[in-house]
């Protein structure tokens, strides 16, 4: 992940630059009153719903735990309308349409499915199933594949030296 952060302040400088960008063609199309007042509105609505967001994220997840549900999707479905909001929040035309693309319920359901699969790449499948609930996975019929066969390695005879494997507790 720490490979990723490289790329933060290019990303930022460019975004910056699109922002600016389209501002100006906007301010060129429709005048530049109107598109600051646009800008202006766009946040205004932005911090409005960044409100309304936090308050429906955090009464969907009390209600979850309440009911004894594994809070993820509540969760998910919070934090994509929260970052909708933000996007809307912030100054800028293309964070605005973004923020509101997130916002709209069947691309926020989208959004919250991606968030919620990355969540569970990264979580161990314990803290996955404490969150979501029980995986559901695709089974497909057919004939049943062999097991792979484990591959014979010769015993280690130097002292000191680690050995490759998985540790498996009985009854697990």
């Amino acid at each position: 992940m720490r490979r990723g952060l490289k790329y933060v302040p290019p990303a930022l400088l460019l975004l910056a630059l699109l922002e600016l960008t389209v501002f100006v063609l906007v301010g060129r199309g429709v005048g530049f009153g109107f598109a600051v007042l646009l800008v202006f509105a766009a946040s205004l609505l932005g911090l409005v719903l960044l409100r309304r967001e936090g308050m429906r994220a955090w009464r969907g997840f009390r209600a979850a735990v309440e009911s004894g549900q594994p809070p993820g999707r509540q969760v998910t479905d919070g934090l994509v309308g929260l970052l909708g909001a933000l996007l809307l929040a912030l100054p800028g035309l293309v964070s605005g349409v973004v923020g509101l693309l997130l916002l709209v319920p069947p691309l926020r359901r989208l959004a919250g499915a991606g968030v919620r699969r990355a969540t569970e790449r990264r979580v161990s499948s314990m803290v996955a199933g404490d969150l979501f609930g029980p995986r559901r996975v695709r089974v497909r019929r057919g004939a049943p594949q062999p097991a792979p066969t484990p591959q014979q390695q010769p015993p280690v005879t130097e002292p000191g030296r680690a050995i490759e494997g998985e540790i498996v507790e009985p009854g697990r």
